[in-house]
């Protein structure tokens, strides 16, 4: 049986994106497990996504689907406890909601629901699969045969010894780099990797905020969290000043202009991703 590839949703300009509109797609197979996908983009730079796995569920990988890639990935859980282990490493993270994952390129993962109630990720992934990143990639990499779930070299040795988690990065408030950008350091910014391809961070609004105007060097993909959100694109053709609420997200192709606003009575917080480059330079 053949499978549809993942749809790749992309903008040529500063776009609002609802959640009643986002892409939905069913990822994987009998063997791999399947997930629910809401794909919010999918551009030459970045790949910003949901995905959904009931309670009892998980994926993992089959000869057709491979989770490893040749990519960047932040994973933040939105709901519910979500299990992240390498199926190579036997490593395994327990992830709650408010808390990420960060992990490298020719990382194995597979997901796990660990709790009672559904479980959401938000996920950034860059470079994207529109440059050969995910499923082509992924056919090149030693196939994993077995998997495993626990590391018994450390049995005898715990808590003596602290057992290091290498190839996955758990990321909570306490591991950000924190940033008050803008010339005013209105923007409260708390940033989860920065690497050469990848730039994700959190971002808080107080009510009545606004940001400075930002431009980036590479497409910033958006995800609302929580609180009243608009964005002002000043440069932008036709609709220039939207509306935003939770679960929405925007997209900002690179070096356009954007400021945001809290409109509202409580602070603002949203999740972006930007790839390749953060600062416009």
């Amino acid at each position: 049986m053949s499978y549809a590839p993942s749809p790749r949703p992309t903008f040529d300009r500063p776009t609002r994106i609802p959640f009643s509109q986002v892409t939905r797609h069913l990822w994987g197979d009998p063997e791999a497990g399947q997930v629910d996908d809401w794909i919010y983009v999918s551009s030459g730079r970045i790949h910003q996504l949901v995905f959904g796995l009931a309670p009892g569920r998980a994926f993992r990988h089959s000869p057709e689907f491979r989770t490893v890639f040749g990519a960047d990935e932040v994973l933040y859980v939105l709901e519910g406890e979500f299990g992240c282990a390498n199926p190579e490493t036997g490593e395994v993270l327990l992830v709650k909601p408010g808390e990420a994952v960060f992990f490298r390129k020719d990382t194995w993962h597979h997901g796990f629901n660990l709790g009672t109630t559904p479980v959401k990720v938000l996920e950034f992934f860059a470079p994207p699969p529109s440059t050969g990143t995910s499923g082509a990639y992924a056919r090149t990499r030693p196939y994993v045969e077995r998997s495993r779930y626990e590391r018994d070299e450390w049995l005898g040795r715990l808590p003596m010894e602290r057992a290091p988690c290498t190839t996955m990065t758990p990321l909570r408030d306490a591991d950000l780099h924190w940033r008050l950008e803008g010339e005013r350091q209105s923007l409260l910014v708390g940033l989860y990797a920065a690497t050469e391809h990848l730039t994700v961070g959190r971002a808080r609004l107080l009510p009545g905020q606004q940001s400075d105007i930002m431009r980036h060097g590479g497409d910033c993909g958006l995800y609302q969290l929580s609180g009243q959100l608009n964005v002002l694109a000043p440069e932008a053709e036709g609709q220039r000043w939207f509306d935003l609420e939770p679960r929405d997200g925007f997209f900002v192709p690179a070096g356009a202009p954007w400021q945001v606003h809290n409109p509202g009575a409580t602070p603002a917080e949203y999740l972006f991703g930007v790839a390749p480059r953060y600062r416009p330079d």
